[in-house]
């Protein structure tokens, strides 16, 4: 008997199955040929929210929970964010290789080239209320660009797959300034493509009346890194989401608004302002104590902390404290500072969350960079989105490229009523 097999036995019927093991995985479907009678559907795995389940094989991006180790193509997330910048890491997520001098010139021209947005996209933003939220317009923009666009239906070529990617890369900024700038009641400014790509960013936001717009280098560089930190992080909810609506191949605007709309949720994009609003109730370090004592007894939820993936400190909360003392020291410290801090130290000392492998994430000090950079709350899974753009696209043209995808349908364990017939409304009741 094979080693690399797992042996089940169904008490049920006495019948003995024996399933292959690869890569540490038994395909669901074995499960099928595990049955009670011949007219019986099959064994399925039932697993909510896909806590164990494996939907792909990836080469994009590995992460071991327990060490707290998380690699964009077999490159260490500090490295990245110590050596690399944002667009370079993008290059490496879309190609699987660091490129040369001369592919990231191109790459970079590319995206520069292509920021700008249409003038009836600008328009369509105007339509929005003047308190729409940022993460609502860009979701809508998203997906108006695919009637720009088009020639992306042909999802089968590959050198418009490679357009799209690049578009959407260069243009999700712009879309997310204009929104900023909606909500402020502000002047749109167009991009300027002599600036860094967070530097076009800063002046999309924050351009009044200079003549030229200087982005501070500190936040130009903390901006960047924040967009390398998130740029990828394997399947989750926002990815799952572009991975299964673009399993129907549809163009790749439509399945990245599916994405922005997974990350508008406040479970997922909305974590780091959730952490804030935690740090502003609180208060003061001294309100720290009672805060933990609610914690234990359920009553508040200690956001920042923990991860479905990581039951160690995540790399990237490490990377983001360090970097947010860099900004304190440029713009002013956040007053929230102190007790963030505090409360980090007194989680990580107290057996209750040391029990529950409770450690800081990336949203328990990037949202605090974020403020301090001023930048408004709404505005933070927008931020967001544009950092996972590349990653997003990296892990739909990984789906496409790979044979044995379908399109997304999973399957139910159905509870409901049995057979019933139908009776006029004159009957019932």
């Amino acid at each position: 008997m094979s080693k690399d097999t797992l042996t089940i036995t169904d008490n049920r019927t006495g019948k003995t199955y024996e399933l292959p093991i690869e890569n540490g995985t038994v395909r669901a479907i074995d499960f099928r040929q595990i049955k009670v009678s011949d007219d019986d559907f099959g064994m399925m795995v039932y697993d909510p929210a896909f806590t164990n389940t494996a939907a792909t094989k990836s080469s994009i991006t590995y992460i071991d929970g327990d060490a707290g180790i998380l690699r964009y193509r077999g490159y260490p997330i500090e490295q990245l964010a110590e050596q690399s910048t944002f667009l370079e890491t993008a290059y490496l997520l879309m190609n699987g290789e660091l490129p040369t001098r001369a592919e990231l010139d191109g790459f970079v021209h590319a995206i520069t080239i292509h920021t700008m947005v249409h003038e009836n996209v600008r328009e369509f933003i105007d339509s929005f209320r003047y308190d729409a939220h940022p993460m609502g317009i860009v979701v809508s923009t998203v997906a108006a660009l695919s009637t720009f666009y088009p020639e992306a239906k042909d999802i089968q070529d590959p050198e418009v797959r490679k357009l799209q990617a690049i578009r959407l890369i260069a243009k999700i900024p712009t879309l997310a300034a204009y929104a900023y700038r909606h909500r402020r009641g502000l002047p749109y400014v167009y991009p300027d493509n002599d600036l860094s790509y967070a530097g076009n960013l800063l002046n999309m936001l924050f351009r009044m009346r200079e003549v030229r717009y200087e982005p501070n280098p500190v936040i130009e560089k903390a901006l960047d890194v924040l967009f390398i930190l998130h740029a990828d992080h394997e399947q989750n909810c926002s990815t799952n989401a572009m991975r299964s609506v673009g399993s129907s191949h549809v163009d790749p605007y439509s399945a990245t608004a599916a994405a922005c709309a997974a990350l508008y949720g406040p479970l997922h994009g909305g974590a780091n302002e959730a952490v804030v609003r935690m740090l502003q109730e609180i208060g003061s370090p001294k309100n720290i104590p009672a805060f933990i004592d609610r914690v234990k007894a359920g009553d508040v939820r200690l956001m920042g902390f923990g991860h479905r993936v990581y039951k160690n400190y995540d790399p990237r909360a490490s990377v983001i404290k360090r970097l947010a003392y860099q900004v304190f020291d440029e713009v002013g410290q956040n007053p929230l500072i102190d007790t963030a801090i505090e409360l980090e130290r007194r989680a990580l000392a107290d057996d209750y969350f040391k029990e529950r492998k409770l450690y800081p994430n990336v949203d328990f000090y990037s949202g605090l960079i974020y403020q301090s950079m001023g930048l408004p709350m709404d505005l933070f899974p927008v931020l967001f989105a544009i950092g996972r753009m590349p990653g997003w696209l990296a892990q739909w043209e990984e789906m496409l490229r790979d044979r044995e995808q379908k399109i997304a349908r999973p399957r139910q364990i159905y509870l409901g009523s049995d057979k019933r017939d139908y009776q006029p409304i004159s009957l019932r009741g």
